[in-house]
């Protein structure tokens, strides 16, 4: 039997997407081979110490920039609502039993995702500000020694929380088989999206049939 294929991905959401995990990946690694002696090797990849510390704060602004782009294309279908409260609550009979039909039906984005875009979201925001108040080159010489401090531990706590919210985010689409074709190929099976996203399933169907001729 032929599958049916579902865009859930534009190719411009697509691009937007690797390029804030390519510009991640490289804010990340930079601010590791700052933040530790044992983590100083990966200044060589960016050009040595002095490189490293003047292209680090780029590359986080340029997360943020292009995050902010897929934050106004996403925000809505990220909203929380009160069947996402009853997601979280059943979410561990999903990890313990795998068994997905005991899970509310859910749109576009299950609570998991809802929760990860609003970390990433709020991690972004607390990097962007404390990033701010200790860059060298532009802000840092009219900001006390202590704000600075607090800015930095702020900093790296939030990068951490991030980090971890991108690993969980991984494994997650690694987990779900089919989900690394959305934003590999932009489509995913209409099967895949009846089991795990039923609620959009029936909105994309819906679509079709009214976009058909003689549609409703």
């Amino acid at each position: 039997m032929k599958k049916l294929y579902l865009q859930r991905y534009t190719d411009n959401q697509r691009i937007n997407h690797w390029l804030v995990v390519v510009l991640f990946g490289l804010a990340g690694f930079s601010g590791l081979a700052l933040f530790h002696p044992n983590l100083f090797f990966l200044t060589q990849f960016f050009g040595g110490p002095q490189w490293t510390r003047i292209v680090h704060p780029y590359f986080g602004i340029g997360v943020f920039v292009l995050f902010l782009f897929m934050f106004f294309m996403f925000v809505g279908a990220n909203l929380w609502r009160k069947s996402d409260t009853q997601w979280v609550k059943d979410a561990p009979k999903l990890v313990l039993d795998n068994d997905e039909s005991q899970m509310p039906p859910v749109g576009k984005y299950n609570a998991g995702q809802k929760l990860v875009f609003w970390s990433m979201t709020l991690c972004l925001l607390v990097l962007l500000g404390t990033g701010l108040l200790f860059w060298q080159a532009w802000f840092a010489t009219d900001v006390p020694i202590p704000v600075q401090r607090v800015a930095v531990l702020l900093h790296s706590l939030a990068a951490f929380i991030m980090s971890l919210t991108a690993v969980v985010h991984i494994y997650a689409a690694i987990w779900v088989k089919g989900t690394l074709r959305a934003m590999t190929q932009g489509t995913v099976t209409s099967g895949w999206a009846k089991r795990h996203h039923s609620l959009w399933y029936r909105e994309k169907v819906q679509q079709s049939i009214d976009r058909a001729p003689g549609g409703q």
